[in-house]
């Protein structure tokens, strides 16, 4: 549980980094869905530990749908898209992403 509590805190960390890194100009309109990684910010508690997505986090990953290519080429963000936990809440929430 002290590991989870752990890696909860560290992917809220994550999130507010990436918030305060990325300028505003890197935002990216696709499909006019704005590119911002923190629109995932309802999937952190699923990413920490087992629980599964919640119907927020599962919207937001759907919405985020045309910009996850982006992520995964984004050496600042490749780690967090490609880890096993985000696969398995892509999976959860039946959003699958191929590049």
């Amino acid at each position: 549980m002290r590991n989870s509590a752990a890696y909860l805190v560290l992917c809220l960390v994550v999130v507010v980094v990436v918030a305060v890194v990325l300028p505003e100009e890197a935002t990216v309109k696709v499909n006019a869905v704005t590119c911002n990684p923190t629109e995932l910010s309802p999937c952190a508690a699923s990413l920490a530990t087992s629980l599964p997505p919640s119907p927020a986090c599962c919207n937001k990953l759907r919405e985020q749908r045309p910009c996850l290519c982006g992520y995964k080429r984004d050496p600042n963000l490749n780690q967090y898209v490609d880890s096993a936990a985000a696969q398995k809440v892509s999976s959860d929430c039946g959003v699958s992403v191929r590049c």
